[in-house]
């Protein structure tokens, strides 16, 4: 697997096709590299034309040196030659993320979608029963193996079936988010139905900095004792323009950077309670391949 998060770009995808070069934003914060970029393009005579999920919403960043929006087909395999992508949207509207803002609270189906090892969809649990077979169907068809379902399953549709459903092809991490303490009787219900698969493969993406610490921490500490990994994601904002998490409730930065990078190291918490961890003890950095972080 890290051999497949190692070609992840880091947020900014470039290519040209004849006399246009392209940009591919996934984060706001990487729009400055872009700008530069969309400047040196155009010094060599290229039109320029940038999307992505960070410019949505600043639209207006770019507009004077690039040709904003317009359909880039498979865009996603610049980041990841090894990604690709069944469907867009989700039906979950979470406060917090851009999909439901960008792509719309409805699925929109991409049955034409080419087959590839990792697959980025934002929701696979809440698609139609039908298309989840029938993106199954197509892995088992052209051979591939499903290695990573990159944004994972959502709780509250994730049920017996679909473990059973994806357990046919899903040889990675079974991914969820545990986002606020609502969904802990969903999460909870999922760790006991993967009760017999190893902790490294349950990878829980637990959001911290959305509520108060203690609320953040319990989470965490919930994830560990339901047999699980957690893969802490500090709150920033949707229009960030640099990667630093940003602090709400009782948090500040130095603590969600401290709580993100103890609770990504096993052979930290496993040792070690949080009250005891000291940010000078070296960890190997983890890639968040979600927000485009080290942490």
């Amino acid at each position: 697997m890290s051999s497949l998060q190692s070609k992840w770009v880091g947020g900014l995808a470039e290519w040209t096709e004849g006399d246009t070069a392209y940009l591919s934003v996934a984060f706001t914060w990487k729009l400055n590299d872009a700008y530069q970029r969309a400047v040196y393009w155009r010094s060599l005579g290229y039109k320029v034309r940038a999307g992505g999920p960070g410019i949505f919403t600043r639209k207006h960043f770019l507009a004077d040196v690039a040709e904003i929006g317009g359909d880039m087909p498979d865009a996603v395999a610049r980041h990841n030659p090894n990604a690709t992508i069944a469907s867009r949207g989700c039906p979950v509207g979470c406060w917090f993320c851009i999909v439901p803002k960008m792509e719309g609270k409805e699925f929109t189906l991409l049955p034409e979608f080419p087959v590839r090892p990792i697959l980025c969809d934002n929701n696979l649990s809440g698609l139609p029963a039908d298309y989840q077979d029938f993106i199954i169907s197509r892995y088992i068809g052209e051979g591939v193996e499903l290695l990573d379902a990159n944004s994972g399953f959502e709780p509250r549709t994730f049920d017996d079936d679909c473990f059973h459903r994806w357990s046919v092809i899903n040889k990675g991490p079974w991914r969820f988010a545990y986002d606020d303490q609502q969904e802990r009787g969903y999460v909870e219900r999922v760790m006991k139905m993967l009760r017999d698969v190893s902790p490294r493969r349950k990878r829980v993406y637990v959001l911290i900095g959305n509520e108060p610490v203690e609320a953040c921490m319990e989470r965490i500490r919930e994830v560990i004792a339901w047999g699980g990994e957690p893969h802490v994601q500090p709150y920033m904002k949707l229009n960030a323009l640099d990667r630093s998490p940003f602090p709400r409730f009782d948090w500040n930065k130095q603590l969600l950077r401290d709580v993100a990078r103890w609770a990504n190291s096993p052979q930290i918490w496993r040792k070690t309670p949080f009250e005891r961890y000291r940010r000078s003890v070296k960890t190997v950095e983890r890639y968040d391949e979600q927000q485009g972080l080290f942490l």
